[in-house]
């Protein structure tokens, strides 16, 4: 645990932390050490996770990215901190996140911007930005973070890490800052699909099946939309994309393209963003006060970072030029998501065992072009990295990034597979062979 230790402080630049309790690391590792010589055992005994900065935890310091908690210590933990906790896991550190969750590039006003190991001058993505860095830096195996529009996802995919986002309500999220108590997930950033599930089990109480990693993929069927999820992406990723699902298949899957409507890319944005805004609010305040924060909304409020408070003052306080309304919210809620969930469960997993796509339709941007940037000669923003993960949000379906490959300029790019929602067991075992069928992604060089 000491060598981790140093490692996390030799890569300091990386910002992946922003509590690490060295001296409560090394005394839990000693304990779970004498634990196994006293023939003691539990599923994560001595597993040092990292954990995302908006998860509570007792005695250690949880600022939610913010500056203004940067003194405030929980008196409890999350329910999903007290749950690794339990199965032996130590808790590493608290990772660097975008303030509040509310962004997808890595930037922290407070805590600094998280680089991505694979080239420190391009973005983790986020907002579990932290998380992502320091499981590719190899820092941690594995550390906790929370997905609501692709914030698992999206760092999992530009770090060339796995990151799992659960059916919602599958994992326990009470005592995780919340921006919507709809679309919210807790999840997992790993090495490995295997990590995944093994956490899956810790987390819903339930046993590790075995899965077949012949590498063969005879009897599945996966799906793909390139008129929805290829539209626009990077030509790189459009190749790496292709490449995979002609290994799939020689896998032995069988490929099925589908076609998702012509507004289907609309309805996801419409839906996702206007459940996404209005939610927050009410969402931060039940928050606050179920768990006694020693703070309040406003607070919170006034002492975000420049680019946070723009969006929340637009988006998010009923007085901003963007504010979503109470009908226009109730549409989204009832009539949007009911459609997207209809139409996913219908076209795509009515024909296959899981949807395909690439995670984000580019890799890394630079760090200094993170808002604006470009994507196959277009000008995008920083909500394009999102635009394949959130419709999946939207759905409540469960997903995972796999590592598909590096572009030429060495940058990860990721491949997601989604399926039905509650089909999560379905889902880690499949992502597995898909896994055994791809390989694996070489490490940062520097790391």
């Amino acid at each position: 645990m000491g060598e981790l230790l140093e490692r996390a402080h030799e890569h300091a630049d990386l910002k992946a932390f922003i509590t690490i309790d060295g001296a409560s690391v090394l005394e839990a590792a000693s304990q779970a050490d004498r634990a196994r010589r006293a023939g003691h055992s539990a599923p994560l005994l001595g597993v040092p996770l990292a954990v995302k900065d908006s998860y509570l935890t007792k005695g250690l310091t949880t600022t939610m990215g913010t500056s203004v908690l940067a003194a405030y210590r929980p008196t409890q933990d999350a329910e999903a901190i007290a749950g690794v906790k339990d199965a032996g896991a130590i808790i590493f550190g608290k990772n660097n996140l975008v303030e509040m969750s509310y962004g997808l590039t890595g930037l922290n006003a407070h805590h600094g911007q998280v680089k991505n190991p694979y080239n420190k001058a391009n973005v983790t993505g986020g907002s579990s930005s932290g998380a992502g860095a320091s499981v590719a830096a190899r820092i941690v195996p594995a550390a906790l973070g929370g997905d609501t529009v692709g914030s698992i996802r999206v760092p999992a995919s530009l770090c060339g890490v796995v990151g799992y986002k659960p059916t919602p309500g599958r994992w326990p999220a009470k005592g995780v800052a919340p921006i919507s108590d709809t679309l919210d997930t807790t999840g997992l950033l790993a090495r490995r699909v295997e990590d995944c599930e093994l956490l899956d089990a810790v987390l819903t109480k339930s046993p590790v099946h075995s899965v077949n990693l012949s590498g063969n993929l005879k009897g599945v069927r996966f799906a793909y939309a390139p008129r929805q999820y290829l539209a626009d992406v990077d030509v790189e990723v459009d190749r790496a994309f292709r490449e995979t699902l002609r290994r799939l298949k020689d896998a032995g899957a069988e490929l099925v393209e589908i076609d998702l409507k012509e507004d289907f890319l609309a309805l996801a944005d419409s839906t996702t963003w206007s459940i996404f805004f209005h939610e927050t609010m009410p969402a931060v305040r039940r928050f606050i006060a179920a768990n006694q924060l020693p703070i309040s909304f406003e607070e919170i409020y006034a002492g975000l970072g420049e680019n946070i408070r723009g969006s929340w003052s637009h988006f998010v306080v009923a007085s901003g030029a963007g504010f979503v309304s109470d009908e226009k919210y109730l549409t989204a809620l009832n009539v949007g998501r009911q459609e997207l969930s209809s139409r996913l469960a219908q076209i795509a997993f009515g024909q296959a065992d899981a949807l395909l796509f690439p995670t984000t339709p580019c890799a890394a941007p630079r760090i200094e072009n993170q808002w604006n940037f470009q994507v196959g000669g277009k000008d995008v923003t920083h909500l394009f990295l999102s635009r394949n993960t959130h419709p999946s949000s939207s759905a409540g379906l469960p997903g995972i990034n796999i590592p598909m490959a590096l572009n030429s300029e060495g940058l990860p790019l990721g491949l997601e597979l989604d399926a039905a929602a509650g089909r999560d067991r379905e889902l880690l075992a499949l992502a597995r062979r898909v896994e055994q069928v791809l390989g694996y992604l070489p490490g940062p060089t520097a790391f």
